[in-house]
């Protein structure tokens, strides 16, 4: 195996990665940083046009990308994405599952079963299948780097964001089950786990200013943090520069949870 340090850069070229919930904020962002890197980009998300957009762009910069539309909640939507991809590239080295849902967000006394069923099903399960899925074609392919969004609630539950938390810590425990059973066939498994991120998804939070004052006290960086600081870490556990990280739970909050 190449040592990392016979690199010059994040080198990803002639590699195939997939990222789920990859029209907007992180997910938009992750795609676009592994393209830049030299890989072959599968954007995926609910929506045909939304992702369309994003690997337009990706192939006006200079990348390559394919849009794929798929609700990850639904099993027979991500074996089509599973398929699409192979039937495009031939192949996959990374996969990103980024994408998530929180319908709720109050107590948990307020998340009713219809509720919690979607969240486990979007947040937990579409991971566990995508990653099960691919699980033969990096073997086959002699490794690869299986990359899940997981949240700091997976560590310590937040605030009104309780069966959310619960499903993100479960993420947590999956990587590292999945980590321990394929690092015997070079597949590494890594989560992420965000603070509070400028997105869409995480508006709720930011736009009350009562709440954004309190994150901000309690975050030694004293900001919040951008979608490209969590795409430049995806980069890093993508590449061969974290080839000896796998089971890594990596916290990128600003110092929130020191």
């Amino acid at each position: 195996m190449a040592s990392p340090a016979d690199n010059i850069c994040f080198d990803l070229s002639n590699r195939v990665a997939i990222i789920t919930g990859a029209s907007k904020g992180i997910g938009e962002s992750i795609a676009r940083l592994l393209a830049a890197a030299g890989a072959k980009v599968v954007v995926s998300s609910r929506k045909q046009e939304a992702v369309d957009e994003v690997a337009g762009g990706i192939r006006a910069a200079g990348g390559q990308a394919a849009g794929v539309a798929a609700h990850v909640g639904d099993l027979a939507q991500v074996q089509t994405l599973v398929d699409r991809t192979l039937q495009l590239y031939g192949g996959a080295d990374i996969l990103v599952n980024n994408a998530a849902t929180n319908p709720v967000f109050g107590p948990v006394t307020e998340c009713d079963g219809n509720a919690f069923d979607k969240i486990m099903a979007v947040n937990v399960k579409a991971p566990f299948e995508l990653a099960k899925l691919f699980y033969p074609v990096m073997k086959s392919r002699g490794g690869g780097s299986v990359i899940n969004i997981s949240s700091i609630g997976g560590v310590s539950p937040e605030p009104n964001l309780g069966i959310y938390s619960v499903s993100k810590a479960a993420l947590i425990s999956l990587t590292q089950v999945m980590a321990k059973e394929w690092g015997k066939d070079n597949i590494r498994v890594n989560a992420i786990c965000p603070g509070l991120i400028q997105t869409k998804f995480s508006q709720a939070l930011w736009q009350n200013e009562q709440i954004l004052k309190q994150f901000l006290k309690a975050t030694p960086l004293a900001r919040m943090g951008q979608p490209d600081e969590i795409g430049a870490l995806a980069l890093f556990l993508a590449s061969d520069f974290s080839s000896y990280c796998t089971g890594g739970v990596f916290m990128a909050d600003g110092g929130l949870t020191v």
